[in-house]
């Protein structure tokens, strides 16, 4: 063995000419050792100046870099991803040049169109985005047809595409446009109609994803509600169809309009029994249901509301077809076939106990199943039994018995039964006396006991007047029902009150209310008991105006409504047969508010005067509103600022000036002047005795004037009076300072005293004694009375004003001893006190009695010798 080892030694030292080297299987061979390196390294030099962005300089592009032009290019690429981040380029450059939208909006929809048959999901939802949030808006223009139906051609194709997805997209990219271009319906309503009859019979998808038929449903209630239908019912469902507000497309106003019409009514006969399967295709999954979901609810939400909708469409078309006397395009064994299928299963029960959301869905299902009966109830008889069951689900809906007492169910039912009582008026008129009581008594308990200001009030309020009155005036039942009678007083007793809770806080409930008592005003026959009723709620109504408690006035609700209520409740007093001097003080009270506008309180006198001369007011307490007017109304001469309480709004001078001149002139308009100046005369003569201001006193005396006449009217008792009144009153007003034209505002309110002189010389001798005694009185008579020298000034000044008037001055004539008497009364004054008196005083003293002397020495010549 140590040789063998020895001798492979010796071996592997011997030069070897050859080595073999043994390769792998599936290895590359290395290039040879003397290969030569062709490969060749470089870096991209990049020069601004040749970039591709230099070409789109001032080119509006997107936040890619990409131009109008090529996004649209792309919209058509293959891979469906460039396709929807085109669509996305588009929405930006829009948002962001929208001048490019407007001035290439032909070719932009050319091109999108094509994407809405997109075998791609998620392309056919963003161009439905961009359509709805960037095209679509920005696309309003006066001509539409264009425009619109560069879009139908290919939602058409859509909507006959052998993939569901796209069929359902198709119909939610055509009530796409029907929310921005409405009037695209009455162009294509045939075919729209027949192609979602042709969906919902062909395709039970609705089975498997529900929520797909909730968005077909949503586009065809649109379609629907586009059509012509009668007022009644499109009010009754204002909260549930979709699109309300939009225009009416199709009333037959020419014979082509009408001929189209009818092949639409044609196609709508054929899609009611399609939607009435729908509706029973969905029963059996209710029963077999153990929670009723969110989407099975809403489907048979959508059935109904457009099953509803075709029906309310039936009655309009019975109604008008009878009007052109022609024969309905309606096959009434549709209807009745309707008719039977839907009101088979009424009303819809779990078939076990559920929650309570589940309970409030089957109320509201059950609601709208009894409104689509109550619609076609309008045009054919339904069978005594059927009817009966239904009106047994209104009254306990009405009373609640239905639908949980919780929170949220009060909300669930008040929601629902909204659109069963306008149905009421039409209900109560041909059942049984029985069926009549019973919806009654359910009708009046919802009315007193909803929200004052809840949408079922409302439409209480609504059905009510309905049932109180025809075209011609108020419904009088039959006295015997008494029954009847007591729910009509109940509602009308309600009122007031109702007015009052409401406030100023819902403003336009307010005016339904209003509005619903001036027409019971208006329309109810003298005697009858509504009348009475009527009057009787005057005496709720005075806490409306205003309210007196321990002194303490407390405005309504009338001051802070708006002026269009303010007028209504102003109207509504003029149809009480007899007006209570309790809610014409509450009247009075708010005329002296001053956030009460000029216009209302004018109106307010013209209606009760109004009411007046109709023979509502007595006569005393007519004149008691206009001496309380005139007796209280915070009002000042300009520029006088009187010490008055704190926080006290007057009103303007002139303001008040025409308030005297409009109750003067009512005054003169209201009978016999001997006899209201009777009444007239003992009640200013009370309120003048309790010495009112300057200009509350000149408005008493100008209304005493006005029913006066030569020789005077007044009373030994009213003489003697005013004697002791108007001295004081006559210092007053040349004592205040009135600012500029002091004479010309001054003789405003001495005119009333001439007028009263001229009439009475008694009344002037009386009133000039007064004056000079009132000199050599010390007693301060007002703030504006400083002493002797004050007092002194102030009674020349007023006999200076009674100098200017021809008339009077005449009288001063006649009256020599009185004024002299007052000028010995100055002088003694000017001598007993003159060693107190400054020297000022002294000067004022003389001054006056200067005037004096001239006033008694240009007196008429005859005047003296007689």
């Amino acid at each position: 063995m140590a040789k063998t080892k020895a001798s492979s030694k010796k071996q592997q030292k011997r030069g070897v000419d050859f080595k073999k080297i043994k390769r792998k299987l599936g290895r590359k061979l290395p290039p040879p050792k003397n290969a030569t390196n062709t490969e060749i390294k470089s870096k991209a030099i990049v020069l601004p100046e040749q970039s591709v962005a230099s070409d789109k300089a001032g080119l509006a592009v997107s936040k890619k870099g990409l131009t109008l032009k090529e996004l649209l290019q792309q919209t058509s690429h293959h891979n469906a991803k460039v396709r929807k981040d085109a669509l996305n380029g588009m929405r930006d450059l829009f948002l962001k040049y929208p001048e490019e939208l407007t001035m290439h909006r032909y070719a932009v929809m050319e091109k999108l169109r094509e994407r809405i048959s997109d075998d791609d999901k998620m392309v056919r939802e963003t161009l439905y985005q961009l359509l709805k949030s960037v095209v679509l808006p920005g696309c309003k223009e006066d001509n539409q047809v264009p425009f619109i139906s560069l879009m139908m051609a290919y939602i058409f194709n859509a909507m006959t595409h052998l993939a569901v997805e796209v069929r359902l997209a198709a119909f939610k990219f055509f009530d796409l446009v029907l929310q921005h271009h409405p009037l695209a319906f009455s162009l294509y309503a045939e075919k729209v109609l027949q192609n979602y009859g042709d969906i919902l019979r062909k395709n039970p998808f609705y089975l498997e994803d529900k929520g797909k038929l909730k968005n077909v449903l949503a586009g065809l209630q649109r379609c629907l509600s586009l059509l012509p239908s009668n007022k009644t019912g499109s009010d009754s469902s204002e909260k549930k169809v979709i699109g309300q507000d939009l225009l009416y497309a199709f009333e037959p106003d020419t014979p082509t309009e009408s001929a189209e019409l009818s092949v639409i009514f044609n196609k709508l006969k054929d899609l009611l029994p399609i939607l009435v399967n729908c509706f029973q295709d969905f029963i059996p999954l209710f029963h077999s249901m153990p929670v009723l979901d969110a989407q099975s609810f809403d489907c048979m939400r959508s059935i109904l509301q457009s099953i509803d909708l075709v029906i309310r469409l039936f009655v309009y078309e019975t109604v008008r077809s009878n009007t052109e006397s022609h024969a309905s395009l309606w096959d009434e064994n549709i209807l009745f076939l309707t008719l039977k299928k839907i009101l088979a299963v009424f009303p819809l029960y779990p078939m076990h106990h559920l929650s309570e959301k589940d309970d409030e869905r089957y109320f509201t299902l059950n609601i709208m199943i009894t409104e689509t009966f109550l619609h076609l109830s309008e045009c054919i008889c339904p069978p005594a039994d059927l009817l009966e069951k239904f009106l047994a689900f209104i009254e306990c809906a009405l009373l609640g018995k239905i639908c949980s007492d919780t929170r949220s169910g009060r909300i669930v039912r008040e929601k629902q039964i909204l659109t069963l009582i306008p149905f009421i008026p039409k209900l109560v008129a041909p059942v049984t006396r029985n069926w009549k009581s019973h919806l009654l008594q359910a009708f009046t308990k919802t009315f007193l006991e909803c929200n004052p200001e809840s949408p079922v009030k409302m439409a209480c309020l609504t059905a009510i007047e309905e049932m109180l009155f025809s075209g011609e005036g108020v419904l009088y039942p039959d006295v015997s029902d008494s029954e009847i009678l007591d729910h009509q007083v109940t509602w009308i007793r309600e009122l007031p009150l109702l007015l009052i809770l409401l406030g100023n806080k819902h403003a336009s409930s307010s005016q339904i209310v209003l509005h619903l008592l001036l027409r019971l005003g208006q329309c109810s026959i003298l005697n009858s008991f509504l009348a009475l009723e009527y009057d009787n709620i005057q005496y709720s109504l005075q806490e409306f105006y205003s309210t007196c408690a321990e002194g303490d006035l407390c405005y309504g609700p009338f001051i802070k409504l708006p002026r269009e209520s303010q007028e209504l409740s102003i109207c509504c007093l003029y149809y009480f047969s007899h007006l209570d001097s309790f809610l014409l003080k509450a009247i009075a009270s708010c005329c002296f508010c001053p956030e009460l506008d000029t216009s209302v309180l004018f109106q307010m006198i013209e209606v009760l005067h109004s009411a007046y001369k109709a023979g509502h007011i007595q006569i005393t307490d007519h004149i008691s509103f206009f001496i309380t007017l005139v007796s209280c109304f915070k009002a000042m001469p300009e520029n006088l600022s009187p010490s008055v309480e704190e926080g006290v709004k007057t009103s303007s001078c002139r303001t008040f000036k025409t308030l005297g001149r409009v109750l003067c002139s009512c005054l003169s308009e209201m009978g016999d002047n001997s006899l209201v100046f009777l009444i007239l005369e003992r009640i200013i003569i009370e309120q003048i005795l309790l010495t009112p201001p300057v200009v509350n006193a000149c408005a008493m005396l100008r209304m005493l004037v006005v029913l006066d006449s030569k020789p005077t009217r007044l009373s030994e008792e009213s003489i003697t009076a005013l004697s002791n009144f108007l001295p004081k009153y006559l210092i007053d007003v040349v004592h205040y300072p009135l600012g500029e034209a002091d004479e010309s505002r001054q003789r405003y309110y001495i005119l009333p005293c001439f007028f009263l002189f001229d009439r009475s010389h008694k009344l002037l001798r009386l009133v000039l004694n007064a004056m000079s005694s009132l000199i050599t009185d010390s007693t301060p008579l007002s703030s504006g009375d400083h002493g002797h020298s004050s007092r002194i000034t102030a009674v020349v000044s007023v006999l200076l004003l009674m100098h200017k008037d021809s008339k009077i001055e005449q009288l001063l004539s006649l009256l020599r001893a009185e004024v002299d008497l007052i000028s010995q009364n100055i002088c003694s004054v000017q001598s007993s006190a003159g060693s107190s008196l400054s020297v000022g005083e002294r000067h004022k003293i003389q001054c006056a009695l200067d005037q004096l002397k001239t006033i008694t020495s240009s007196l008429p010549q005859e005047m003296k010798n007689a």
